[in-house]
């Protein structure tokens, strides 16, 4: 219930903030956004976890670039 209502919003980000933004603003690929929409499909209330610490990765010094989301949580990929 807590995961719908969390992708729900995230679809709701990508479909109305970030679809009206004239550059983009990721420095990551995938981005932040669908990075954390697929931790949450894959691993529910734990991928809320990983998707913050994407979060917090992602800044203007952050160099960026391919960060998939792992296929097995663990909580290595919290650094």
């Amino acid at each position: 219930m807590i995961s719908r209502c969390l992708i729900a919003m995230i679809r709701f980000y990508q479909k109305t903030i970030s679809a009206r933004r004239p550059f983009r603003v990721c420095r990551f690929e995938p981005t932040c956004s669908a990075y954390m929409l697929t931790a949450i499909q894959r691993f529910g209330l734990k991928g809320v976890l990983l998707g913050i610490n994407r979060l917090l990765r992602c800044h203007p010094f952050a160099k960026g670039g391919y960060d998939p989301v792992p296929q097995k949580f663990t909580f290595h990929h919290l650094r």
